[in-house]
Parts: structure tokens; C-alpha cells; sequence
């Protein structure tokens, strides 16, 4: 009888601390806001700081990958950091937003997002480039905030549009 209360007792315990991961209607709601606003804030600060202000957006984790556009594998953060710190020196202005955007929750911790990014970019001789990037990928919410886990982009071919 005793082995049996303090089995009962156990799974009551297991069960208390098991976090749901269903999300309902305003839990999704939420998150989808919250990432919306980390994007918004991770293209305000590139606009302001440069290319180097993507750093505080990307998961630092060994997790983390990206495939950029042109490349056809995968890349770790280093191999990322190493592109963003080349390029950020040949960029006088940068500046991106989301032409669209669809953000999926998957739990309280992690979503997928998809969209396409419509920017321009000023280089260092004045020169000024319009871009559109599509765009999907996977982000965490770690302590700080939502950050990019991994993903992939391509350039898009403006003119088949």
C-alpha cells in the first residue's frame, strides 16, 4: 500500500512540473508579436550601427548554422561572424525590413519564420544596391531574448517577379 501511495505521489509531482507545450490562441498571438519586434529591432539596429549590430540577434550556440546566400552548405556561427565582420568593413549604410513575414509558433521556446527581406546597401564608394532576400529559418528564446538559431537565404531574381 505504501509503494503504491508514493507512486501515486511521484507521477502527481512529474505531472505538476511538466510544462505544457500546446499552445493556445494568445500564447501564439504573443510569441508571433514578440518575434515581429525582435526583427524589427535586429533591422533598426543594422540600419544605425551597421552589419555588426547582427551579432547580438544570432545564437551564439553550437547549434546555430546558416546557409547565406550563394552558399550551398551550411555554416557555424565562426564562419558567419568571419562573412558579417568582412562585409560590414566594405558598407557605409545598410538597411532592411520584411516585404512579408510569417512567423510559426512551435512551443514557448522556439518557431519557424519565413519572408522575404527588401533592402538596399550603400558600399564604401557611395554606390548604392537594392536586394530582396527570401528568407526561413528557426528562432530560440534564450534569457536574453528571441535569437536566430539557424536558417537559410537566397537572393532573389528581382526581374522574374
Amino acid at each position: 500500500m505504501v509503494k503504491q501511495v508514493i507512486s501515486v505521489l511521484i507521477l502527481i509531482t512529474l505531472s505538476a512540473c511538466h510544462q505544457t507545450s500546446t499552445l493556445n490562441n494568445a500564447d501564439k498571438k504573443q510569441i508571433i508579436s514578440d518575434i515581429a519586434n525582435m526583427f524589427d529591432n535586429y533591422h533598426n539596429d543594422i540600419k544605425k550601427e551597421g552589419l555588426l549590430s547582427e551579432f547580438k540577434y544570432l545564437d551564439q550556440s553550437k547549434d546555430f548554422f546558416w546557409v547565406p546566400p550563394g552558399y550551398k552548405s551550411a555554416l557555424s556561427y565562426d564562419s558567419v561572424k568571419t562573412i558579417l565582420e568582412v562585409n560590414a568593413r566594405s558598407l557605409r549604410a545598410a538597411e532592411f525590413s520584411w516585404d512579408t513575414l510569417q512567423i510559426f509558433p512551435l512551443s514557448h521556446e522556439i518557431a519557424n519564420y519565413s519572408g522575404i527581406v527588401k533592402g538596399s546597401m550603400t558600399d564604401t564608394a557611395g554606390v548604392t544596391s537594392s536586394v530582396m532576400i527570401i528568407e526561413s529559418g528557426t528562432v530560440i528564446k534564450r534569457r536574453d531574448g528571441w535569437k536566430l538559431l539557424n536558417g537559410q537565404s537566397a537572393v532573389v531574381n528581382q526581374e522574374s517577379n
